[in-house]
């Protein structure tokens, strides 16, 4: 049997494993609560592993490692800034959001949310976020089905929209039938596979190389300065700007709706540990495996053309051909995870935040909603594969911009929204335009400071007008008595 015969076995199996999932959670949504936010009974441990596996992508397997193998440790700074951003995500987001959410008059949404919590009687801010939500997750969705046919023609020589096609439907397949509560399992799983791969690859290949110190006067042969985090070319703006990232988790819808399904707030702390806990192993893998693609292959282009494939050069090399299959299943399970994560939160928007609002479905049944969230998510899949029809590198470049702009608009928002009982509607909706204005015009400039990530100015822009709005402006009488339900709650679950 070649190579490629056992590959495509374990893709099979892997495609199998996850429709599974998808047809195990399908009779289990009954209502929209059940759809989108698994009736709020998650495990602190398929909660974490969810969270982390549709935040990482194929940047985790991929460009990390290929970035850490090219230039060296300096390159670290993005994953520092990205571990310490999620810990702060979950220890101060997570409960508050998780009480806050069902006193808000059980909202499911992080749209619903902020009406709610803030009384808008316009809904601005409700259509405002739910607007920017389908469409810029619309290209993420779309950049994740590009970046999946690109997996199938560079590793299977496959034809690039076929594999599009082909993990387009499996995906949108079992996100459709099984809703929040399949995404969430299969997530769980793809996070195991994910750090398990990126744990085996450098264990192995140190042993392959003869030890740690074999390996590490290996690495040094090639390039003395590899360990060093700050290099001649490494700026302040640069290492500012790389830490910077970890500010995005605030406002990433796909991320934090996770923490309104866990069970409790008081389950937010093991889903903490456990979270950072597989971030770091997976973070960690990710840089030793660059360790060993440097020391294996020398950063030799013959040997090795693109260093963004030195994960699965290095398990075709070291793993028997079925194992290797699963190595690439894993690459293909960080993508596939966020997709579906993306394409449900577009949905939900769609449905939840924009559909509901209107006459025709605002009495609609439970059954009725969840129906037309399927049919939402396969027109959501349907727009996004016409956009990935064609390779475009403009979606691929879209996904670190939006990364930006989601942080900048909902980020702050969101915090003030959980911490800070004077907030109002007017505030936040000016703070929102503010933070998305900052990354939109920040980000078109060069040179000088604005060198620097537009996600921290625009981060900074959000909270000072959102607070000197919010400062001219009332909330509404009934917003003090929920904040104080809400800290409560958590307090109390914290005693129990």
């Amino acid at each position: 049997m070649t190579d490629t015969a056992f590959q495509t076995i374990a893709m099979l199996v892997y495609f199998l494993g996850m429709v599974a999932i998808g047809w195990w959670a399908y009779g289990r949504n009954n209502s929209l609560d059940d759809y989108m936010l698994a009736d709020r009974a998650l495990g602190p441990a398929v909660t974490a592993l969810s969270a982390g596996a549709a935040d990482m992508s194929g940047w985790l397997l991929m460009g990390l490692p290929g970035a850490l193998y090219a230039s060296g440790l300096v390159e670290s700074w993005i994953a520092v800034g990205l571990t310490v951003g999620a810990w702060l995500n979950w220890r101060y987001v997570a409960p508050r959001l998780r009480s806050y959410t069902e006193v808000a008059r059980n909202s499911i949404t992080i749209p619903s949310f902020l009406d709610n919590r803030l009384h808008d009687s316009s809904h601005l801010l409700r259509w405002a976020s739910g607007l920017i939500i389908l469409v810029f997750f619309t290209f993420y969705v779309s950049s994740g089905m590009v970046a999946g046919g690109v997996f199938f023609e560079s590793s299977f020589g496959m034809d690039y929209r076929a594999g599009m096609v082909l993990v387009a439907a499996v995906t949108v397949l079992y996100t459709l039938v099984g809703g929040f509560l399949a995404v969430s399992y299969t997530d769980f799983v793809q996070g195991l596979m994910m750090v398990a791969a990126l744990v085996a690859v450098p264990v192995v290949g140190v042993i392959h190389l003869g030890g740690v110190g074999a390996t590490v006067e290996a690495v040094n042969a090639v390039d003395p300065g590899y360990w060093a985090l700050l290099g001649s070319s490494t700026s302040l703006i640069g290492v500012v700007s790389s830490l910077a990232w970890g500010l995005g988790y605030f406002g990433q819808p796909h991320i934090i709706v996770r923490f309104m399904a866990i069970r409790s707030p008081r389950e937010t702390v093991a889903g903490r540990r456990i979270g950072i806990g597989w971030m770091l192993f997976a973070v960690a893998g990710a840089a030793a495996t660059a360790i060993v693609g440097v020391a294996a292959y020398g950063r030799d282009r013959a040997v090795l053309a693109d260093e963004e494939t030195v994960f699965i050069s290095l398990g075709q090399m070291l793993f028997h051909p079925l194992v290797a299959g699963f190595m690439l299943a894993a690459i293909l399970a960080a993508i596939m995870s966020t997709v579906s994560s993306q394409l449900l939160v577009t949905s939900s928007a769609l449905i939840e935040d924009l559909l509901t609002q209107l006459p025709v479905a605002k009495n609609a049944s439970s059954r009725r909603l969840v129906l037309y969230s399927r049919l939402a998510v396969l027109a959501v899949s349907i727009v996004a594969a016409a956009m990935a029809w064609e390779k475009n590198g403009t979606i691929l470049a879209l996904v670190a911009f939006a990364w930006a702009g989601f942080g900048a608009s909902f980020g702050p928002t969101v915090l003030l929204s959980l911490y800070w009982r004077r907030l109002t509607a007017p505030g936040a909706v000016a703070g929102m335009v503010t933070g998305a204005l900052l990354v939109m015009v920040w980000g078109n400039l060069d040179g000088g400071v604005f060198d620097l990530y537009e996600i921290l100015p625009g981060f900074l822009g959000n909270l000072l007008v959102a607070c000197a709005v919010s400062c001219l402006t009332r909330p509404a009488p009934q917003v003090a008595e929920e904040f104080d339900a809400a800290v409560a709650a958590v307090a109390e679950s914290a005693r129990a």
